[in-house]
């Protein structure tokens, strides 16, 4: 500690983020970035915009992008906020729409980012417990509050709540903003973006990460009330008034118009991970049910913490949280079918192990 840090700083404990190992010939199954890679329109997209042009600083407002959103959930352009990543697109919601005074209501079992953001910003909150299957009580949220938020499909759980339970939150909770993280919705969940129009307290996120294979150009973007984006606006605009670069832009826009191909890939990792879950099950572990391109599952007999050093140790990264209630889980990204067979090759080692 120094003393030159600010008093904030020294009580902040950040976010820890998935391993990224240095190490080659490694099955990577720890992240839950998408085994296919982007687009091919994306990486030509990418290579065009690479010219003279990176000299000038890209378009602050990203209005190609932010109408290629907009028309591709048929909403307005005034409804859509794009930042790099969704992490920063939540840093900026954290920012502008939660600071009340009042508790934050989040799952307790969910995004670890959460707590932070909290504490970064000051904000107090409050963890409501999962039920005893790891479901979100829609009942625990209608409390006094500052706002409430939660991934749909939830991480590191997978479970997903239909829009009819949403609905019925936002039907007793329209004094605050409530957030719908959906990282992991297009594989297998419903967007509740069809709703921001009927719910003006409602704001919804997504990110280019997961589904289009896009976790190392850093796009993120929300979708709600033009209030609500006009607040995100004013933080961004006051923070960093060009958070996306010129590449990042071309490649998502690009990432849009190859429905072709995101459509493949989602159906392929969907695919996979229910072969995953046949398979977890057969070998006596308990495999939470998912729409996300991960599984959450632990062994009836084996430990987890020794499951997940085995499998290091043949190559295999999986992640385990030393987290309370979930200690015994690991959560499993879906890879491509040879990924997803040196996971099993492993496994079935480990187990073989008196």
């Amino acid at each position: 500690m120094s003393r030159f840090w600010s008093p904030i700083v020294k009580d902040l404990v950040p976010y820890v983020p998935g391993e990224q190992p240095k190490l080659s010939k490694l099955t990577k199954l720890n992240t839950n970035e998408n085994p296919y890679g982007p687009s091919p329109k994306v990486l030509e997209a990418i290579k065009s915009e690479s010219n003279d042009a990176l000299r000038l600083y890209p378009d602050p407002n990203s209005d190609v992008l932010k109408n290629t959103i907009a028309n591709y959930h048929n909403v307005n352009v005034e409804q859509v906020f794009v930042g790099n990543g969704s992490d920063e697109v939540l840093a900026h919601i954290f920012h502008g729409l939660f600071q009340h005074g009042k508790p934050l209501l989040f799952p307790d079992i969910t995004y670890s980012f959460y707590p932070v953001y909290c504490s970064l910003y000051q904000i107090p909150f409050e963890a409501i417990p999962l039920d005893e299957s790891f479901q979100v009580r829609i009942e625990e949220y209608r409390g006094i509050n500052g706002g409430i938020i939660f991934p749909n499909p939830n991480a590191p759980t997978g479970s997903f709540l239909a829009l009819a339970e949403i609905e019925r939150l936002l039907a007793v909770n329209n004094e605050t903003v409530v957030v719908i993280d959906e990282a992991y919705v297009d594989f297998g969940g419903e967007t509740a973006i069809s709703l921001v129009d009927r719910y003006p307290n409602l704001l919804v996120t997504q990110t280019l990460s997961k589904s289009r294979s896009l976790a190392g150009l850093r796009v993120g973007y929300a979708v709600g009330h033009p209030d609500l984006i006009e607040a995100l606006e004013r933080i961004k605009n006051s923070f960093n008034s060009y958070p996306l670069d010129r590449l990042a832009q071309a490649g998502a826009v690009a990432s849009f118009e190859d429905q072709e191909y995101f459509e493949q890939t989602c159906h392929s990792v969907i695919a996979e991970r229910e072969e995953m879950v046949q398979r977890l099950g057969a070998m006596d572990f308990q495999v939470l049910p998912s729409k996300a391109n991960f599984v959450f599952c632990r062994h009836r007999s084996r430990e987890a913490l020794a499951l997940a050093e085995g499998l290091r140790e043949d190559g295999v990264i999986v992640r385990h949280f030393d987290k309370p209630r979930i200690n015994q889980y690991l959560r499993i990204t879906v890879g491509r079918p040879e990924d997803n067979e040196v996971l099993f090759a492993s496994l079935q080692r480990l187990l073989a192990v008196d």
